[in-house]
């Protein structure tokens, strides 16, 4: 029998291998004794899935489970935006949601992730309850979907619709359709396919789309996750068409990225820091701001100028939703570009997020590139980012764990460390505000090292430095 661990956002496993039919409905099972064990009995359920191998399969498998345990399920009627279904919870009152995903995962992982009625991540001592509630195969309900929908148990709905009127609130579209920008979109062969051409055609702006239709395999990509190298062919065809931007997101459309008008991949730290300024600057919005520790000390520094709060958190909205929803906060973010914003739900919109984006563009009158001098002339330095992912054996973790606890650097690539946050992997503060921060992944066997400076010439020796902390170089 599978052995099912939720980690960062829910459970991911390699199709045919761990993740099976017969898995996801343990799964369910175990999400509906988790809803049955906190008296919401005959709530409504929303479950929606992505473009991945047979995940609209994986889908009815888990309407079927919750139907035969009493619930009423909305079943999306085709793949669609993570962040569509979980605003869906909420306009449909439902009690909880399910999505078939696994968002920037290799095309060979497939996942299931909840959600509470708020369309939030749900907390971790939520996700292990689950986990301990999940049962033997033998334990499963269930009713056959055409069973279930006859008896009205299951209902197949658009959800599209509301949620446009949603975001039109809290975005006028119609400047964006008037404003005569060339965009370019990259979906990466996911749920974002569509989005932008309806959200924005019929006006002065011309919208292409590459990448936009389904393939599991995600040709053109290791994955899609909206980082470089993978989205490098969108870049060159930004160029080539002369786009303003290039709108990216990843597979399930919750996580956004941004190209350049010269084909620059502007990264997640970046885009976060311009969200902010957006937002305090432009909209004139105060409030807290969420981050994981792993984003930008843009933020902090933002925090100061306007007066706002900046709170932290671990890595996964599973941390940061529950604190967006506890301060009402005006956004809440993470560095894999990931982002939510006060008057929507309190999780990650790819869809927003650009569209917010391309506000600022039209509100300024300024490109990309203009719009990212501008930040770093307000916070009176330059900012510089990067990452490392190493596949890494489970089996290694607790050697590396224990090597890493044992460390007590006072220096590293020649910065003074100031302080060590452990919340969620090892993150060493320099006393010029840059980080290096080693942690290991919640959904993959990766250990990542990550670290932002003003000193570009420090990237990589921080880099190397953290790979040699960890015993990996």
């Amino acid at each position: 029998m599978t052995e099912i661990h939720f980690g960062t956002d829910g459970w991911r496993g390699r199709i045919a291998e761990d993740y099976t039919f017969d898995s996801v409905r343990r799964c369910a099972q175990g999400f509906a004794n988790y809803l049955l064990a906190h008296g919401q009995q005959g709530c409504d359920v929303v479950v929606g899935y992505d473009k991945r191998f047979a995940a609209e399969h994986f889908a009815a498998a888990t309407a079927e489970v919750m139907a035969g345990n009493g619930f009423h399920v909305w079943l999306t009627d085709t793949a669609t935006p993570t962040p569509v279904i979980s605003y869906s919870i909420v306009e449909r009152r439902a009690e909880a949601g399910i999505n078939i995903t696994a968002s920037h995962n290799p095309p060979w992982d497939c996942g299931f992730k909840v959600r509470d009625k708020h369309g939030a991540a749900i907390a971790p001592d939520g996700l292990r309850e689950i986990e301990l509630l999940i049962p033997a195969l033998d334990e499963v309900n269930r009713v056959a979907l055409a069973e279930a929908q006859e008896a009205g148990r299951i209902t197949v709905w658009d959800p599209a619709p509301p949620y446009l009127a949603h975001i039109a609130k809290l975005v006028e579209i119609e400047p964006l359709r008037e404003a005569g920008l060339n965009i370019l979109v990259e979906p990466m062969w996911g749920n974002g396919s569509g989005w932008f051409p309806r959200i924005l055609g019929g006006g002065e702006t011309q919208v292409t789309e590459v990448h936009n239709q389904r393939h599991p395999l995600f040709p053109e990509m290791a994955r899609p996750e909206p980082i470089p190298p993978n989205v490098n062919v969108a870049l060159q065809r930004t160029v080539e068409l002369g786009a303003d931007v290039c709108l990216i997101m990843d597979g399930d459309a919750d996580r956004m990225g941004i190209g350049d008008e010269h084909g620059g991949f502007v990264n997640q730290l970046q885009v976060y820091a311009l969200l902010a300024y957006y937002l305090l600057e432009v909209r004139g919005e105060r409030g807290p701001i969420v981050k994981t520790l792993s984003t930008t000390s843009m933020l902090e520094k933002l925090g100061q100028m306007y007066g706002v709060p900046v709170y932290q958190t671990g890595v996964g909205f599973k941390y940061v939703g529950p604190k967006v929803l506890e301060t009402d906060a005006i956004v809440g973010g993470e560095e894999s570009g990931g982002y939510a914003f006060r008057g929507s739900v309190p999780e990650r919109d790819g869809i927003l997020g650009n569209l917010y984006f391309l506000d600022l563009m039209v509100r300024t009158g300024k490109t990309p590139s203009q719009l990212l001098a501008q930040l770093y002339e307000k916070l009176g330095a330059t900012y510089y980012y990067d990452r490392v992912d190493t596949r890494f054996p489970p089996e290694r973790r607790p050697e590396t764990k224990a090597r890493l606890d044992a460390a007590r650097p006072e220096r590293l690539a020649g910065m003074k460390v100031t302080a060590v946050v452990t919340m969620d992997g090892y993150k060493y503060v320099f006393e010029n505000g840059g980080w290096l921060l080693i942690r290991f992944s919640g959904t993959e066997p990766i250990i990542r090292v990550y670290c932002e400076t003003t000193n570009e010439e420090k990237v990589q020796p921080l880099l190397d430095a953290g790979l040699e902390l960890a015993g990996l170089k």
